[in-house]
């Protein structure tokens, strides 16, 4: 008997639709849009298991109510379950899956954490602890919001925001695992990658080329843009290259890095693709309500 051929798969998007609290799918090129998921209170972060068929994500909730939660559903939005429970995570954002690992990582905004758990929500830890309480969580510098991870190296890579447009924006790494005989909030081996940046949000790692990517919803020149870097020292410049610009107060950011092209989404409701360098850039859809999380991965195809 001949082997069962694998089924066609095809390139998707995965889209967080804050004002709308909804969790959408599309076709690369923003067609075939289907509400995978409603009722979600300020959705953020998204992560896909394409091997497993699931879908993450992260609900911000109301920030001050310490009710965040993250989410797992079916890749058509059936059996969705709450892995990460109200009182466990403050304000998740965005979202990593190390599904070699079993891991789930995300940022927690008020929360003022670094933070991870298994694949089904079990093991919540903290990685890192940059406050404590109502008045360090006023202070918007001590804010994560991106994350990416390197496991290969065993990085974890975030984002502190600062204040809106306020020009202390940072991008951090850590190792994935709190050095022994010390606490998440007084970390040795944190390492601040850039700092001064106008307001960073998502991250995403291409590993292949070692670069780094990031929104900025910060004020231009340099904020609203997607902006790159190497992250070795013996190649990282001073400062990071600007590759897209003229965006909303971007926020979303998802690599396709064999296909060479990038997908963005704003908080002005649009978005957008481009080559990784930046060239090319569509925008191809656009008065979407208030778009955070986004995501990209082969699934298995939809066509009759």
């Amino acid at each position: 008997m001949s082997p069962k051929p694998n089924p066609p798969t095809a390139g998707c998007l995965f889209v967080l639709d804050l004002s709308g609290g909804r969790v959408l799918s599309m076709k690369t090129d923003g067609s075939d849009k289907r509400v995978l998921a409603a009722g979600c209170p300020n959705p953020d972060g998204v992560a896909i298991d394409a091997e497993a068929g699931h879908i993450y994500w992260t609900n911000m909730g109301v920030p001050n109510l310490d009710d965040g939660t993250i989410e797992r559903a079916d890749l058509d939005g059936q059996n969705r379950k709450t892995l990460v429970p109200e009182g466990a995570t403050f304000t998740p954002k965005q979202l990593h899956l190390d599904k070699k690992n079993g891991k789930l990582y995300w940022s927690d905004r008020e929360g003022m954490r670094v933070m991870r758990s298994n694949l089904d929500g079990s093991n919540v830890e903290t990685l890192v602890q940059t406050g404590q309480g109502e008045v360090d969580r006023r202070d918007q510098t001590r804010w994560c919001v991106g994350i990416t991870v390197d496991p290969e190296r065993g990085h974890v890579y975030w984002t502190q925001k600062g204040p809106d447009n306020g020009e202390r924006g940072r991008v951090c790494r850590a190792s994935l695992d709190v050095p022994r005989g010390e606490k998440a909030a007084h970390r040795s081996d944190i390492e601040v990658l850039f700092d001064g940046l106008p307001e960073p949000i998502d991250l995403e790692l291409d590993l292949e080329h070692r670069i780094l990517y990031w929104t900025d919803r910060g004020d231009p020149p340099r904020g609203n843009t997607v902006n790159r870097a190497p992250i070795d020292a013996s190649s990282r410049p001073g400062r990071p290259e600007i590759v897209l610009t003229h965006l909303m107060e971007g926020i979303g950011l998802a690599l396709d890095v064999p296909g060479d092209r990038m997908f963005v989404t704003d908080f002005g409701g649009s978005i957008y693709s481009a080559r990784l360098d930046g060239s090319e850039k569509r925008m191809f859809l656009y008065g979407q309500g208030n778009l955070t999380g986004i995501a990209y991965a082969n699934v298995v195809s939809r066509e009759k």
